[in-house]
């Protein structure tokens, strides 16, 4: 799949919730606390994308491990500043 139709917000949280086998109050509980930031539409629907799901997916999977929220906010908050250290790293090294 490209970059593009991965952060391309598609997924409805009743599709979401099936897609990820939660209930849709567990969506909007990681919405809550900052874990997720699905995009809306003009009426406010929420909608998720491939990215989201993906993220929401690995949440639920440290959940399962036994990582509280609190726990899930920092790893998600490292992977993130990861993966921008990262981009920034592979950029420089192609100039």
């Amino acid at each position: 799949m490209e970059s593009s139709s991965r952060t391309r917000p598609v997924y409805t949280m009743s599709i979401a919730a099936e897609l990820l086998d939660l209930p849709p109050a567990t969506l909007r509980l990681y919405e809550r606390k900052g874990l997720v930031d699905p995009a809306r539409t003009d009426g406010g629907t929420r909608r998720y994308s491939a990215d989201d799901i993906d993220r929401m997916r690995r949440i639920a999977d440290l959940q399962t491990d036994g990582v509280n929220l609190a726990g899930i906010g920092k790893v998600m908050g490292l992977q993130d500043e990861n993966a921008e250290l990262k981009a920034t790293l592979d950029s420089r090294t192609r100039e």
